[in-house]
């Protein structure tokens, strides 16, 4: 697949990047080589490679999931400006 420059104009548009005229076919030729480079890895034989997500085989250390600092509903709402029913309350933004 070979990026051309109006297609290097929508991607950066898309990405809201202001790129100038003079410098789309960089921009493109930059897009071709991360392509080329990705084109390259699809060839490489990955038949039987577990997913890995460290270069280390390691283990999560797990824990309990428990309330350590809670019941504080009071202090935290008395800093608010306006509360009602135990929780903060705001403008309305949505009409």
């Amino acid at each position: 697949m070979s990026i051309d420059i109006v297609t290097a104009a929508h991607v950066a548009k898309l990405a809201r990047i202001r790129v100038e005229k003079d410098d789309l076919p960089a921009l493109a030729g930059e897009f071709n080589t991360i392509l080329g480079f990705i084109e390259q890895l699809q060839e490489v034989d990955v038949e039987g490679v577990e997913p890995m997500t460290s270069v280390t085989p390691q283990r999560l250390k797990r824990r309990e999931d428990v309330v350590t600092d809670g019941g504080q509903q009071d202090k935290i709402l008395s800093n608010a400006p306006d509360a009602r029913e135990g929780f903060f309350a705001v403008p309305k933004v949505v009409e």
